[in-house]
């Protein structure tokens, strides 16, 4: 009998398969004929992402759900641990994911760990100094100058990816860190409870997709920052697919053919949205593209919600995204906001069909600048279980922005919003107006 993953399409050798987002379409996907290789080779190079059919697609809410399987993970590996992120903290947390990697390495596992040089500037040396000498391999991408101004530095590694044996992988917004470790961690946070954000275990043909991805990345950064080539070349895997699995895509976002995946991806979905849309995300500053698919959603009778971020955690970002509530609510868009703690989420579902949980937020940082991943899934029960997560956050956890709340506003601060969100617009302007790199 043929694995569940295997149709007739893909039994030519087809792994990826072209997707188009409605209600049929999204059951039965028309299949389009591409050799495994080059599939992998042109991944997300098109408009639309390849969906990967037979996967193992598992939820993990916060770091409560989420690093006890990642420390299961390192701890089984027996042959290549792959890991992406933008923060690595040596807090308890991170000790003991350092701790684990250094046993793994000892063991004879191949330790490869990709760090950002801005979001980890604190910990890299430190890092480096305790996993290189037991024989893992630790790379910083693109270190910080205090000295050098450089737009490219503004394009960092903002994507949280891991991957063990080329079996199982990790996809979502969650760095090593502790959930309860806040930014500016001063007496008034002692209350808060933990950072709100989401991450996906996945398994099946969608971990061979995952698993170049990483290789490809680590063998470039190695080439461009220790002038000569790895040991191994990135390499296609072939696919282990699941019984009864669902379909799942890998979104990218990069400056070189992945420029827009993601965004792409979200406005595909949102143009063939019939009922609902949930969005959580911790920075939103959508282009005008976005905005005007937003709106476009709600003069049909989609409804349209947004959960964002309560808290101040970055001034100029809060109050530029201060400065569109009242468009989006003018446009019959609800808002809320959350208010417990830090809301670090990158999720959405549409009508309860079509879901992604990944790093990338929906601002100008996220779309244009850096290094993204998302995972898109096709599944009826996945998305009802997100959405059951953010509806309940939404419930017990969360406060209405609504016209009245907007009005209630302070002229200082509906001036400071303006001010932020132009400032915004220019700083934009400036990073991206070079799109090399």
């Amino acid at each position: 009998n043929e694995p569940a993953w295997r149709d007739s399409t893909q039994r030519q050798g087809c792994v990826g398969r072209s997707i188009d987002m409605n209600d049929e379409v999204l059951r039965e996907p028309p299949p389009v004929v591409r050799r495994a290789r080059h599939a992998f080779r042109k991944l997300s190079a098109g408009t639309r992402p390849l969906v990967y059919s037979g996967n193992r697609i598992e939820l993990l809410r916060n770091g409560e759900q989420y690093f006890p399987r990642l420390l299961a993970a390192i701890d089984s590996a027996t042959q290549s641990i792959y890991i992406e992120t933008y923060t690595f903290a040596l807090d308890n947390i991170g000790e003991k994911v350092c701790g684990a990697l250094t046993e793994a390495a000892r063991r004879g596992v191949a330790v490869h760990v990709l760090i950002d040089g801005f979001g980890s500037q604190t910990t890299a040396g430190l890092l480096i100094d305790r996993l290189r000498p037991q024989g893992a391999k630790v790379i910083v991408f693109r270190r910080t100058r205090w000295w050098r101004l450089d737009r490219r530095l503004l394009r960092r590694l903002h994507r949280k990816v891991s991957v063990f044996d080329n079996r199982l992988a990790f996809v979502g917004g969650i760095n090593i860190i502790d959930d309860y470790h806040h930014p500016d961690a001063k007496p008034v946070h002692a209350d808060l409870g933990p950072r709100f954000d989401f991450a996906v275990a996945c398994e099946g043909p969608l971990v061979a997709a995952i698993a170049f991805t990483v290789m490809r990345l680590w063998w470039t950064v190695s080439v461009l920052q220790l002038r000569r080539r790895p040991s191994s070349r990135p390499h296609y895997v072939e696919p282990r697919p699941v019984q009864t699995g669902v379909r799942a895509a890998l979104l990218l976002r990069d400056n070189l053919r992945n420029r827009r995946t993601i965004e792409l991806a979200y406005l595909d979905a949102f143009a063939h949205a019939r009922h609902d849309v949930l969005i959580a995300n911790a920075y939103f500053l959508p282009g005008k593209k976005f905005r005007d698919a937003l709106r476009d959603m709600a003069e049909r009778g989609v409804r349209v919600r947004l959960l964002l971020q309560g808290r101040v955690e970055y001034r100029l970002q809060h109050y530029a995204q201060e400065a569109l509530y009242g468009d989006l609510i003018k446009w019959g868009i609800e808002i809320y906001v959350y208010t417990p703690s830090y809301l670090h989420a990158k999720v959405a579902v549409v009508d309860q069909k079509w879901a992604t949980v990944g790093s990338s937020n929906i601002d100008p940082y996220s779309l244009a600048l850096a290094r993204e991943a998302n995972v898109a899934v096709y599944d009826d029960t996945f998305a009802r279980n997100l959405q059951q997560a953010l509806e309940a956050a939404i419930a017990n956890d969360s406060t209405v922005v609504d016209a009245d709340a907007c009005a209630r506003r302070s002229r200082l601060r509906q001036a400071m919003s303006w001010v932020a969100y132009q400032l915004v617009r220019v700083l934009t302007l400036v990073a991206t107006r070079s799109d090399t790199g």
